[in-house]
């Protein structure tokens, strides 16, 4: 009699599939790649700017995990300064009492943030951030004796968050309806899309004349809706959603204006833009304003440990800091011992490997890298900033058409994203407005690594115009 070998490996590769198959709900994904089809990729290691699968093969993380892990993968320097904090303190909360670890943080955070933003109410994500953030500036206008400013305002596709307050922000319809009535307050504008202006309303004209005309925008927005109903303006300085949208120069500072003005807060959500994606620890510093507030999360411990928070001016501080007032808010785990010693030891290495230098130095060959793929018919629009980019596709690069859903469905879910995993780079193929490649690498790459991942996307991208 013949003995059949198996392959343990195999084996436990199979295990995993049925566990997750049987029990596991994953985030913002159809769960019929588990039940119906033939699973879903199972990552078990990381290692520098790459992951490995179960079957042990090797993909560079073109997206950071999700924005989230700058330093990049297994370092265990990291990884033991958890250890530390969690045998000598493994949980305390910041309920009326504090501990020594997010006391540092909050005063490291202070004094990289720009300005006076130097208070800092943890949470653990950047959802919850978010929601601190929006809670926050209607219960200071009603300090103020305004207590008519709720509303708030954002972008157009812009994403700012999950949870019911965060949905009022978001300007993406299609996660709101499944959960409607949301919280009310929430009002849209254009975003800072220079490649699909026209279709905003823009006239035409320089960059700059489009980022001035998307500035006034949000100053007609509160026209409209009444100076003493608008509590706070919700930016990202790079727009995720849609597909890496920098601000053109003279924006911000627009804004800014238009928020003294009228007596509104502005409030710059730096969940993915933050701690070095724009070669700056924050993004309103890469583009020099002045936020009220600061929302961060992710890349602030590079995914090591869940944690997120929200840095609050001395002004809107103020009356918190005297008699009774108190912020009836918070989260059990907001400033996590573990997190925070995560979160100063992660700094610890950006600071002595130069993290956001190295960004600064290698963003111009980054994006001249990618902008070699222009040459392909499939690719409209190159853009971004920092380690932060998106590709554009198009059907036709003269009229930019984009795809209608059954293309996208074909192209995006049918194709893409499966082929540029198997070709071995991780990125994300968005149709969260029109069909982009988004890219948002740990910060140790390097232009070697640039070579290799437009190599990538152009073998693919070749075979996926063939498909169309």
């Amino acid at each position: 009699m013949t003995l059949i070998e198996t392959d343990p490996h195999t084996d436990a590769q199979a295990a995993l599939q049925s566990k997750a198959r049987d029990h596991l709900w994953m985030h913002f994904s159809r769960q019929s790649t588990m039940t119906d089809g033939p699973g879903v990729p199972i990552i078990v290691k990381g290692e520098g700017h790459h992951i490995f699968d179960a079957a042990g093969k090797r993909y560079i993380d073109g997206l950071a995990g999700l924005f989230v892990v700058n330093a990049g993968h297994g370092r265990r320097r990291i990884a033991q300064a958890a250890a530390r904090q969690a045998e000598e303190l493994a949980f305390f909360p910041l309920w009326s009492y504090a501990h020594p670890a997010a006391i540092q943080l909050a005063e490291r955070l202070a004094h990289l943030a720009p300005g006076d933003l130097n208070h800092v109410f943890f949470s653990t994500g950047g959802g919850e951030a978010v929601e601190t953030a929006f809670k926050l500036a209607k219960q200071y206008w009603k300090t103020q004796g305004k207590p008519s400013k709720h509303k708030v305002i954002s972008r157009a596709i812009a994403y700012h968050g999950t949870t019911q307050g965060a949905l009022a922000i978001t300007g993406l319809p299609v996660m709101k309806h499944m959960f409607e009535p949301v919280t009310p307050g929430g009002f849209r504008v254009p975003n800072t899309n220079y490649y699909r202006a026209a279709e905003s309303g823009f006239g035409g004209g320089t960059p700059e004349e489009f980022g001035l005309w998307a500035a006034d925008r949000i100053e007609q927005m509160i026209q409209f809706e009444g100076p003493e109903t608008v509590a706070a303006v919700f930016l990202e300085p790079v727009q995720n959603a849609g597909g890496c949208f920098p601000a053109p120069a003279g924006y911000f500072q627009r804004v800014r204006e238009i928020c003294d003005k009228y007596d509104v807060l502005l409030v710059s959500d730096e969940v993915i833009c933050a701690f070095g994606r724009l070669g700056h620890y924050f993004g309103a510093s890469a583009y020099d304003y002045q936020p009220d507030m600061i929302t961060f999360a992710k890349a602030v411990t590079s995914g090591y440990s869940p944690l997120g928070g929200t840095i609050v001016s001395d002004r809107v501080y103020e009356p918190f800091a005297h008699g009774d007032a108190t912020f009836p808010h918070g989260y059990t785990f907001g400033g996590h011992p573990v997190s925070a010693a995560v979160a100063m030891e992660n700094l610890d290495v950006f600071e002595e490997e130069g993290l956001l230098e190295n960004v600064r130095t290698n963003s111009p060959v980054f994006r001249s890298t990618l902008e070699r793929l222009l040459d392909l018919p499939i690719v409209g629009d190159v853009r971004g900033d920092g380690y932060f980019f998106g590709i554009e596709l198009v059907k036709d690069k003269a009229t930019k058409e984009t795809f209608d859903d059954d293309e996208s469905e074909r192209l995006l879910r049918g194709f893409l994203s499966k082929a540029l995993f198997d070709a071995g780079l991780y990125c994300r193929a968005d149709d969260r407005g029109d069909p982009v490649i988004q890219l948002a690498p740990p910060l140790t790459l390097g232009p070697a690594e640039f070579d290799e991942i437009e190599q990538i996307l152009r073998g693919v991208l070749t075979e996926a115009w063939t498909r169309l």
